[in-house]
């Protein structure tokens, strides 16, 4: 009944360089790559204790191929004594993104397993100008799986932590070359920008902690915003993610701009953003409100980003100074953000550990940046209703 429960295969240990090179680059087509390889991290977690684990499967693509190595890992995971009472947290790294085959396998795994969630990172897409393969990758997108092409950040923690590199630097040579076409063509066939964010991904991305949660892996920019007119309902809303060469702030002005709003009507934008914006975002969030006046625009970031660094810190007193409020998200950003962005399920917000605390940390590291009191940041910034 469930072919992933049979003959079950052990994870090799790290994949040499030469293969991680050859198997792993985001091309658009990858002749005679007849390999898919898949990195897996697995974080567990139940009352008072976590663990982690991970390892590499791999398999032939072919259709005659008797297991795939998503087919491996289920396998291999569910040997592991499972229990209802932990949840876990399965992270894979794929050279190839599933066939149709395996992707009806793992919709059909996650539907037993409620208790298990997961995000898959593919540097290539696998026959994506097929109908097939395209439903295969949106129905996982719809059971709750988080899809993305492999970024640098991405490239860089498999090397870390997958390659046996012996010390050697990494470097990205040519592995992220078609990833622009590639991120497109998914986001096209997910049409990710009109879905909710998964709740994992919110926790992971939008947390305030200083250092992520395991599995770690650097957090990515993500931005989501509600549009709507002055004293009016919200008419739109969206969630972005920073692109190679196209940060989420830009995408988020060309968004707006596509709207073509009119501009003999007010309107007000809420922008809830995992890091505050780089130097270069930063000027152009400010030329855009100086083009567009009859737009208002608040930004409310969950971190700083370098905010050591002197080209950020002037980045920040920019957006200040050009009337553009930035403040750091509280409970009361993260639990609207929960409401308006996420695929809550209708659950209710549930704060992590010194969420506020953390919160009030970043907002003294930003007063000191901007030079500005306390009190007034209090009462420019939490008398906004959301």
């Amino acid at each position: 009944m469930e072919p992933w429960r049979h003959r079950p295969r052990d994870p090799m240990g790290w994949i040499s360089p030469e293969t991680f090179f050859f198997h792993f680059p985001s091309l658009r087509y990858a002749f005679g790559r007849n390999s898919c390889y898949l990195c897996f991290q697995v974080e567990r977690e139940g009352e008072g204790h976590s663990s982690y684990d991970w390892g590499v499967f791999q398999n032939k693509v072919y259709f005659e191929a008797p297991y795939h190595a998503e087919f491996c890992f289920l396998s291999w995971f569910c040997d592991q004594d499972l229990s209802p009472d932990e949840h876990y947290h399965v992270t894979w790294f794929l050279s190839w993104s599933p066939c149709p085959t395996c992707a009806e396998e793992v919709v059909r795994f996650l539907r037993e397993y409620r208790n298990v969630t997961l995000s898959i990172f593919t540097a290539r897409l696998y026959y994506f100008w097929r109908p097939d393969f395209q439903d295969g990758l949106y129905r996982l997108w719809s059971a709750g799986v988080h899809l993305d092409v492999m970024s640098f950040e991405d490239y860089e923690y498999c090397w870390d932590t997958f390659v046996d590199h012996n010390g050697m630097r990494f470097q990205s040579r040519d592995l992220l070359r078609d990833n622009d076409f590639l991120a497109t063509e998914l986001e096209n066939i997910l049409r990710t920008t009109m879905n909710p964010l998964q709740q994992e991904i919110f926790f992971y991305q939008f947390g305030n902690q200083p250092r992520a949660p395991k599995p770690y892996h650097r957090r990515k920019t993500y931005l989501c915003y509600q549009l709507k007119p002055h004293d009016g309902s919200v008419t739109a809303k969206a969630c972005l993610q920073n692109k190679k060469k196209r940060h989420a702030e830009i995408r988020f002005i060309d968004s707006i701009m596509a709207l073509k709003l009119e501009k003999d009507q007010r309107f007000e934008i809420t922008c809830y953003v995992t890091w505050s914006p780089c130097p270069t975002c930063a000027k152009e969030l400010v030329a855009f409100a100086r083009k567009h006046s009859h737009i208002s625009l608040r930004l409310f970031a969950s971190r700083l980003y370098f905010h050591w660094l002197q080209e950020n810190k002037q980045g920040l007193k920019q957006l200040h100074a050009s009337g553009i409020p930035v403040a750091v998200m509280s409970s009361l950003e993260f639990e609207d953000c929960w409401r308006e962005f996420v695929d809550n399920q209708g659950k209710p917000f549930q704060p992590w550990n010194k969420l506020e605390q953390y919160s009030k940390n970043i907002t003294r590291r930003l007063r000191k940046i901007l030079k500005q009191p306390q009190n007034d940041l209090e009462n420019e910034f939490r008398n906004l209703h959301l």
